[in-house]
């Protein structure tokens, strides 16, 4: 689950990290009254979304004239933020963020992500601020620099390594170790899957302060979270997915053609491989999981069929816990409720393989069989086309 910038900023100030003096507004009339609660002359607007590059596409403002934050608040609520993260349908703008501007001498990167490779925290640190990590990381990896935490006890850790990468002096040190204890303090309190704060700044002051952050949560750990679930923003999420959670799917939407129902992660992984592999692309991930009934079968076709991108289904069951005849019942059960004009190709095999089949085959629905994985998969992308 991700949060947006003026949540996540929430979040940092309450486990002790500088942020700049902020507020939200959710609407026009809040602006101005919002506004004089920020000291300052200059001041910097932002959209709130979930998606980066918002500077590039002019969702951020730097300005000194209210009225001028009146006009971005105002050309950017109730509109739609569009760029290659969000995809074309955009993510809708209902916030803006108003913050005081700092006086910025020196922009850092600072970061933490699971390492599953080491099963540790890895908090990364950079001089190089204020721009896309991954591109630092490709070209320039000698300029990351990274200290790894074991538990959530977090025995004394050194952070001489992060310290002297970023050149920061003796004040300045002793600012960096409390950021990066409450950092890590709030990454394991709170089920974190990544936190960056970028850029972690000098201002004119000489001090440390956090200018932007970006916060993703285990959605695993949402049911022992509760007030962090509650500031989940539902609109900038897809509408499938959400729907899909509903029914305890796992799905997640491609920018593919052909619509997949699969039982189990791992096959799920290798049907799309597999479409890919005969020259297709695959419109989703859906995993149907292996307690599945007829009604959830029903409600995943229904999810796949909604994309209007999707040109065919494939549908690639191995009944082992999952009764082949329960799923092939909810497919004849949504194609006859929603009404199906695509072609729909399942292969089933396992667990009363030879009656689902039957139930198929009885129910005169323009259902193509295929008994392998291979031919299944060169059907769904011949008939996508």
């Amino acid at each position: 689950m991700n949060l947006h910038e003026y949540q996540s900023k929430q979040l940092l100030e309450n486990y002790g990290l500088p942020t700049a003096k902020s507020v939200v507004a959710f609407s026009l009339e809040e602006v101005t009254n919002l506004v004089k609660d920020l000291n300052g002359s200059e001041f910097v607007a932002k959209v709130q979304v979930h998606a980066g590059g918002r500077g590039k596409l002019g969702g951020v403002k730097i300005t000194k004239d209210i009225n001028e934050i009146k006009k971005f608040a105002q050309d950017w609520l109730g509109k739609k933020f569009v760029n290659h993260q969000t995809g074309e349908e955009g993510k809708p703008v209902s916030a803006i963020m108003i913050a005081e501007s700092t006086n910025i001498k020196t922009e850092f990167y600072l970061g933490a992500v699971i390492d599953r490779s080491s099963q540790s925290l890895v908090v990364m640190a950079s001089p190089e601020g204020g721009m896309d990590i991954e591109k630092v990381a490709e070209e320039s990896p000698d300029k990351i620099f990274k200290i790894n935490i074991k538990n959530e006890q977090k025995e004394e850790f050194d952070i001489n390594p992060l310290v002297n990468g970023l050149g920061l002096s003796s004040n300045q040190t002793l600012e960096f170790k409390k950021i990066v204890d409450g950092l890590v303090n709030l990454f394991f309190q709170k089920d974190l899957s990544l936190i960056e704060i970028n850029p972690l700044v000098i201002d004119q002051n000489d001090s440390l302060k956090c200018l932007d952050a970006k916060i993703n949560i285990d959605e695993n750990a949402l049911f022992r979270q509760e007030d962090l679930l509650k500031l989940r923003d539902y609109s900038q999420e897809n509408q499938k997915e959400i729907e899909a959670a509903k029914w305890d799917l796992n799905y997640v939407a491609l920018d593919g053609n052909i619509g997949c129902m699969v039982n189990g992660a791992g096959l799920a992984m290798a049907t799309m491989d597999i479409i890919k592999l005969s020259g297709g692309f695959p419109a989703n991930f859906l995993d149907v999981g292996g307690t599945v009934d007829k009604e959830r079968v029903a409600e995943a076709f229904k999810i796949i069929l909604s994309d209007e991108n999707v040109k065919s289904v494939l549908i690639n069951i191995f009944g082992g816990i999952v009764r082949c005849d329960v799923v092939a019942s909810g497919i004849v059960s949504a194609v006859s409720e929603v009404g199906v004009d695509i072609p729909v190709i399942v292969r089933l095999k396992g667990n009363n393989s030879e009656e689902a089949k039957q139930i198929l085959a009885e129910s005169d629905l323009n259902i193509i069989s295929a008994d392998d994985l291979s031919s299944a998969a060169e059907l769904a992308v011949k008939n996508s086309k």
